[in-house]
């Protein structure tokens, strides 16, 4: 399990505009012989509305499209929170 946090100066583009990236979270993930890695992260807008994003990366690189979790995942999810405080207090978990 992965608990990368992005430094502080990293933007992200959203629609409402750029906004800092102050946490990541990434979950690896496999599906058969695919690996891949879901992406949590906490956003900060210019006006300090946070935001949640999910996302998938593949070889380092965010992707868009859906992200499925399994249940397990999720379990997994939970247990890196404890290290990403912003996020857990975000998403109330």
């Amino acid at each position: 399990m992965s608990a990368n946090t992005k430094p502080r100066n990293a933007t992200a583009s959203t629609p409402w505009g750029s906004a800092i990236l102050l946490e990541e979270l990434r979950l690896p993930q496999q599906a058969g012989e695919k690996r891949f890695s879901s992406l949590v992260q906490l956003l900060e807008t210019k006006k300090g509305e946070r935001l949640v994003r999910f996302a998938y990366a593949t070889d380092g690189t965010a992707r868009r499209g859906p992200v499925t979790l399994r249940a397990r995942d999720l379990e997994r999810l939970r247990v890196l929170l404890e290290k990403h405080p912003g996020l857990r207090e975000t998403l109330r978990l």
